[in-house]
């Protein structure tokens, strides 16, 4: 979900996107999206709590560069309504709304969120209770459920989503905001609040729709900048932090413990250069600068996987590539951040479910 408006909407592929949404929400079970599709005949694994989220903002994408709503209602409007509907009541894992409208999750021996490492029965950061960017993605579904309520002339689903949305907003402001460090707590799990300074944080500025305040939302970003931005990516911990790790190497149990301990993530450019241009209102200066974040990938083009980009980055200088040569969701958010944020290559999408106007420039831009 992370990789397919990069990979298909950015490029022009929109009937890749269709069905690969569609293929997706026939296979939502108890509002939850499978994260892995096994060997025919096995059955499809639930144990992700952001991938429905992620789904609400690749239909999001979708309309915005086709405009076709007709598709849409009739074939993944009634999906996003059960995700909700079950995240209401409670799915797996402990997966449910909570009194504060805030969103719930994690049971011991199971990792939720995308930094899933597990070694054997230890899970490295199983983040139970509300992270920061499930709050994130848990906003910003409610709010494109109800833009898609009002297209589709669905009134209680409109008034619904629009009384749940500004509540999960005020509870992630009170809640969230750490005043010592000026950015946002990782996890919130009852009286806990996990100080750790890591990049999830940046979802809460990059989303389409955002929970903060301007002056909260360049405070998040300089922080990530100062401790998490690295040339080819966002650290998944901030050097300072005891449980750091800047190399990922040697054994099973060393890789996976260093795996979001430490460890580069090119995919976090791509929000991170979303928050970074919207904090400072898309201006020329700061499209540059995020030009030049990017330089650097441009070189690994030819470093590792001819024409890729790998999944990892050691933390520490000189960075060296890890883990596979090429990943789906690196390639997409950096193509991604270059066509629509760097570039300004917007989405031209219209109520007949035509491909953008801008798709072919968005190409031709890129190869230059």
């Amino acid at each position: 979900m992370i990789a397919l408006p990069g990979l298909t909407l950015v490029t022009g592929r929109d009937d890749v996107a269709r069905n690969v949404l569609v293929e997706f929400a026939s296979n939502i079970d108890q509002g939850m999206l499978p994260n892995r599709f096994p060997e025919a005949g096995q059955p499809a694994e639930y144990n992700t709590v952001d991938a429905a989220l992620w789904f609400f903002e690749a239909v999001r994408a979708l309309a915005e560069y086709t405009g076709d709503f007709k598709f849409i209602k009739s074939n993944l409007y009634p999906a996003l309504l059960d995700i909700i509907d079950w995240h209401e009541r409670g799915t797996r894992y402990g997966i449910k709304v909570d009194e504060d409208g805030l969103l719930l999750a994690g049971e011991p021996g199971v990792q939720l969120t995308w930094m899933d490492a597990k070694v054997n029965d230890y899970v490295v950061t199983p983040r139970h209770g509300k992270p920061v960017e499930i709050q994130a993605l848990w906003y910003n579904a409610l709010k494109v459920a109800e833009h898609f309520a009002g297209e589709f002339a669905d009134g209680a689903g409109k008034k619904r989503f629009g009384q749940m949305a500004p509540r999960a907003r005020r509870s992630f402001n009170e809640l969230f905001w750490n005043d010592e460090a000026a950015c946002l707590f990782d996890v919130v799990n009852g009286d806990q609040r996990d100080a750790s300074i890591r990049p999830n944080q940046v979802l809460a500025v990059s989303l389409t729709h955002s929970m903060l305040a301007r002056e909260r939302a360049r405070a998040v970003v300089a922080v990530v900048e100062r401790d998490l931005l690295t040339q080819f990516g966002l650290r998944t911990l901030s050097p300072s932090d005891p449980a750091y790790r800047p190399r990922y190497e040697g054994g099973v149990w060393e890789r996976d413990t260093a795996y979001h301990q430490g460890t580069v993530w090119p995919w976090l450019i791509g929000p991170f250069i979303s928050a970074f241009l919207r904090v400072n209102s898309g201006s020329k200066r700061s499209r540059a600068r995020a030009r030049e974040m990017l330089a650097p990938l441009r070189e690994h083009l030819w470093e590792a996987g001819l024409g890729q980009i790998s999944e990892i980055f050691d933390a520490r200088s000189p960075h060296e590539p890890r883990g596979c040569i090429a990943q789906a969701w690196s390639v997409a958010e950096i193509l991604r951040a270059m066509v629509e944020d760097v570039l300004a290559v917007k989405p031209a999408g219209n109520a007949a479910g035509e491909r953008p106007r801008t798709a072919q420039a968005s190409r031709r831009s890129v190869t230059r």
